[in-house]
């Protein structure tokens, strides 16, 4: 078991020095595998590094008295999550255990079995992100913010979130309960969501009631968005559509090449989109592709929250630079950056941070987010509206909505 475990220590610290980058965010859809190094190869100024590692995992193993603590997988696992913990990218560069690797991939795919809930590290709490749009989660009231502090009971403050993640995910038709702490208020409250398979709906729209302005929600820039996007505004421009509201709230992020789709519909043909910048400062500019179809005068208004991430923050950042849309809402979460899978051998995987996105103006987006043209905080508990709801909505009850960031956008547009 020692042999094999400083085996282990060599690999991982080699593939952490192979694949750290800069940041984390936007997945880029390329799995980069780890390298096979010999011991040998491994350089003598990070020998001590690794000898260390196995001194520590040969005392436990020898030493610890709880014997069914001692789990090879569970001890690498933690070893792994530690060192990317360790680079300071927190809620962005992480590990991923066989099953969380999984459930990403599932969700590019559209398809997700458990909560449906987007988690991230924040202050070694794990984090609700975001509820994914008619998920269990958020059928539950869960919300952006939301700290799990213990599941079916047992405390899990002091866990990786690898760890909390395990203990949530299951089949279809299984019950969790997730203790959670209110950041605001310092109160916790249980709450019990009953898995299911949730399909992830990409692009919703409706034509607001008493309106010609159409909302557009994407939930997430999972694959194909761009295709459903063109749909969306055919359709709206075809009903009569004066005005376009792109709703971004709560989305998460998701492939690149779907945020560069997305804003190549409003934007001409050869505008920057996104700049790349990688560890040594080199600059590269990502343009819209030619052929948008809402590139002209329709007006648009973005909505964003502190939900809004990643391939979110690119699409509204590119947009507000070029003067096309105004931004209404609360300032983004500040993911600019891309993330690189590092898949390891046993199905496990690192995402590490690699490179940052600038805005076409050369605006910082990681930490730093995109901030709204108009300022507007929902009231506590309001709940944003989605195409799907919106459609059975009178008039009268749209106006008296609590979504006090759509009707502004509907102020402006009407202006």
């Amino acid at each position: 078991m020692k042999v094999e475990m400083r085996y282990v220590l060599k690999v991982m610290m080699v593939v952490l020095l192979l694949g750290v980058g800069m940041l984390g965010g936007v997945a880029l859809e390329r799995e980069v595998l780890a390298a096979y190094v010999p011991a040998d190869d491994v350089d003598s100024e990070v020998a001590p590094a690794f000898r260390l590692m196995a001194e520590a995992w040969n005392i436990i193993d020898e030493v610890y008295v709880d014997r069914s603590a001692v789990d090879t997988t569970r001890l690498a696992y933690g070893a792994i999550g530690g060192m990317v913990d360790a680079l300071g990218d927190t809620g962005h560069s992480r590990f991923m255990t066989p099953e969380m690797r999984e459930a990403q991939h599932q969700s590019h795919r559209n398809e997700f079995e458990g909560i449906g809930a987007y988690v991230e590290s924040r202050d070694g709490l794990t984090v609700i992100k975001a509820p994914m749009e008619g998920s269990p989660a958020q059928a539950a009231g869960l919300e952006p913010g939301d700290a799990i502090v213990a599941v079916d009971g047992e405390d899990v403050t002091t866990l990786p979130m690898h760890e909390v993640v395990s203990r949530i995910v299951g089949p279809a038709g299984t019950e969790v309960t997730l203790t959670i702490l209110d950041a605001e208020s310092g109160e916790t409250r249980d709450v019990t969501v009953e898995r299911a398979a949730v399909e992830l709906e990409r692009v919703t729209w409706q034509m607001l009631p008493g309106t010609t302005v159409g909302q557009i929600r994407i939930a997430a820039f999972s694959q194909d968005v761009g295709a459903d996007l063109e749909q969306a505004l055919d359709e709206l421009q075809a009903q009569g559509a004066t005005g376009i509201v792109l709703d971004l709230r709560n989305n998460p992020g998701g492939f690149l090449r779907e945020a560069i789709l997305t804003a190549s519909h409003f934007l001409e043909g050869g505008q920057p989109i996104v700049l790349r910048q990688d560890a040594e400062g080199r600059v590269a500019t990502m343009e819209a592709h030619r052929g948008g179809v809402a590139t002209g005068d329709l007006p648009l208004v973005v909505l964003i929250n502190g939900g809004s991430a990643s391939a979110s923050e690119i699409v509204s950042g590119a947009l507000q630079d070029h003067g096309r849309a105004t931004l209404v809402g609360e300032t983004t979460f500040g993911t600019g950056t891309v993330l690189n899978e590092f898949a390891l051998s046993d199905g496990s995987a690192m995402m590490l941070a690699t490179e940052q996105w600038l805005t076409p103006a050369g605006r910082v987006i990681w930490h730093q987010g995109i901030e709204p043209d108009v300022a507007v905080t929902l009231p506590e508990g309001a709940v944003p509206l989605v195409p799907p709801v919106e459609g059975a909505l009178t008039v009268e009850e749209l106006a008296a909505s609590e979504d006090a960031q759509l009707l502004k956008a509907l102020e402006i547009l009407a202006q």
